[in-house]
């Protein structure tokens, strides 16, 4: 008897791929100034983006204005896209949070005035932990789990709380240098892990 279930998971992953590919493709024609493919890129995957935003700042307006931000972003800079180093979903999503959470630090730091100082640190994952979706974060974890403890915990500070390179070498008490070279290798190894 026939497996119907992975017959349907083999086409969802080869639409999946499909489009990482042309969203690839798009956001490398958006480096040379194609007008038409930026058109066609924001369709595809500005609902995406927006879902990153609006979950993590809870307030549509504002997503939607970081939205515009991002894509105005994209425009500037998809000439540093590097298709080797993950697909352009993964590219925006990641400008996306770093923009969100860019926003969410600046309303921070101005509603905390200059005499008013904060209580308590909130130690609690952001909302950008809870971002993708059930079958993308599953395999995500999964991707994760085969990192070294080290490597596996920076990354996940590096993408999901936004903390810096410079930050994460002093708590984990090495070199910057060192850093660097686990989040691009972790990086590597996630990317060829989520394209198996």
């Amino acid at each position: 008897m026939k497996d119907e279930s992975s017959g349907s998971t083999g086409n969802l992953d080869d639409a999946n791929r499909l489009r990482r590919e042309r969203a690839n493709e798009l956001l490398a024609n958006v480096a040379g100034g194609d007008e038409t493919a930026f058109a066609e890129l924001y369709r595809a995957t500005s609902p995406r983006v927006f879902g990153v935003i609006v979950r993590m700042i809870h307030d549509r307006g504002e997503a939607e204005d970081l939205l515009q931000e991002v894509f105005a972003t994209t425009w500037r800079r998809a000439s540093t896209f590097d298709p080797a180093r993950g697909s352009a979903i993964t590219w925006l999503t990641t400008l996306a949070r770093n923009s969100t959470i860019d926003r969410m630090r600046q309303q921070r730091d101005e509603s905390l005035g200059e005499n008013t100082a904060p209580d308590i640190t909130d130690e609690s994952p952001t909302p950008a932990v809870v971002v993708e979706l059930n079958e993308e974060r599953r395999r995500l974890e999964q991707c994760l789990d085969r990192l070294e403890p080290q490597q596996k915990s920076a990354v996940r500070e590096a993408f999901f709380t936004g903390a810096t390179y410079g930050e994460l070498a002093k708590r984990l008490a090495v070199p910057l240098g060192t850093m660097k070279s686990w989040i691009r290798r972790s990086l590597m190894q996630l990317k060829t892990c989520l394209e198996e």
